[in-house]
């Protein structure tokens, strides 16, 4: 009779529209923790229940791990246990649990879990790391270029039209550019937050999330730190599920759920239906085009010699260190370019009032 209870709570719960959801830096403090307990001698049971009593009340960590304690406690397996938090808990993670429940090894499967989650987070962080320089830089220089047309322009607009006389063809286009700023400047910005709301509706569609994440993997100095990342952390999941005893099948469905690009989903995906004795996975992997061949190469060695776990490690830890070069190429090209860029943009503004002053002072004189 418990076990409907608990169910019946957490449909409640769905149905409301709240269910928790912890951060994946949360998740993986939860899952070091837990092996911590585990490791002290305490059952799972009580471990929860000592991590649901941490954080601030009402916080998703206490919610999720007081719904985890319930369950348990009602006889549910740990591994079906997290799967009704999908928004926590990712498929790889209940999965590898359940590899543990098992193997009888859960403590190492929890350590196993930290380490891939580090591992992971550390790849995204070098590559947002690798976006945010540029991006600030950007949106500094067009704030910048946005106040100057809107505050200083006008400024030497009113002088230039008391002193009279025609302006040279740089300083119109300013001034022009200026008075549409100015202007029609609410329109644009409702212009921008629609393309953007466009944008974000258009890439949550199945085709124009094949298309973005295609685009990622074609555009220069950024493809290979993407790239890169994604060849890397995928090898690690595929490493930490083959070595927990979670067979090709289900490994490559998990990486093709988390590896957070549609493309390199699709071929894993079709990879996956082509696999028909479920071990061989290289030659599927290669035909889709997809993958660099060193890459397939590297693995088709691991299969041969049985190894392929080893062979998973070895290649991770090849792009990992081919990301890190990538995007170290990329920060070392990027400032000339930004440089160069704002250089362009200033001098023009600057060409342009000069060009308009020394006409004045000239036809003064």
């Amino acid at each position: 009779m418990a076990r409907p209870t608990s169910r019946r709570r957490t449909e409640t719960s769905a149905k409301k529209g709240k269910e928790p959801v912890m951060k994946e830096t949360d998740v993986l403090l939860f899952t070091g923790e837990l092996a911590d307990l585990l490791e002290a001698g305490m059952t799972l049971g009580q471990a929860l229940g000592a991590l649901a009593n941490q954080g601030d009340e009402g916080s998703a960590q206490r919610l999720v791990c007081k719904d985890l304690t319930d369950r348990i406690v009602n006889g549910e397996a740990f591994s079906e246990a997290v799967r009704h938090h999908p928004k926590t808990f990712q498929p790889l993670y209940g999965n590898m649990i359940k590899a543990g429940e098992s193997s009888g090894a859960m403590i190492e499967v929890l350590r196993r879990l930290v380490d891939h989650y580090e591992r992971n987070d550390n790849i995204r962080s070098k590559v947002k790391g690798a976006l945010i320089y540029p991006c600030i830089v950007l949106s500094l220089g067009v704030v910048g270029v946005i106040g100057a047309l809107v505050w200083i322009i006008p400024l030497f607009e009113k002088v230039f039209a008391s002193m009279g006389g025609s302006l040279p063809l740089p300083t119109r286009i300013l001034i022009g550019m200026s008075d549409a700023v100015i202007g029609y400047g609410w329109l644009m910005a409702l212009g921008v937050f629609g393309i953007v709301v466009w944008f974000r509706k258009w890439v949550a569609t199945p085709s124009g999330r094949i298309k973005f994440d295609g685009w990622k993997l074609k555009v220069p100095l950024i493809k290979n730190i993407v790239a890169n990342g994604i060849y890397a952390s995928l090898a690690f999941t595929l490493k930490t599920l083959l070595s927990n005893g979670v067979n090709v099948l289900n490994a490559l469905r998990i990486a093709e759920e988390t590896c957070g690009n549609a493309v390199i989903g699709a071929a894993l995906s079709n990879a996956r239906k082509r696999v028909t004795d479920g071990t061989s996975i290289s030659g599927p992997l290669a035909q889709s085009g997809a993958f660099p061949r060193m890459m397939t190469d590297m693995l088709a060695v691991g299969e041969r010699a049985g190894n392929m776990t080893a062979s998973l490690e070895h290649i991770g830890m090849r792009y990992e260190k081919d990301m890190n070069r990538s995007i170290a190429a990329f920060t070392t090209a990027l400032e000339p370019i930004l440089i160069v860029g704002v250089a362009v943009v200033l001098g023009f503004v600057v060409l342009a009032i000069l060009m308009a002053v020394f006409g004045m002072v000239n036809a003064i004189g």
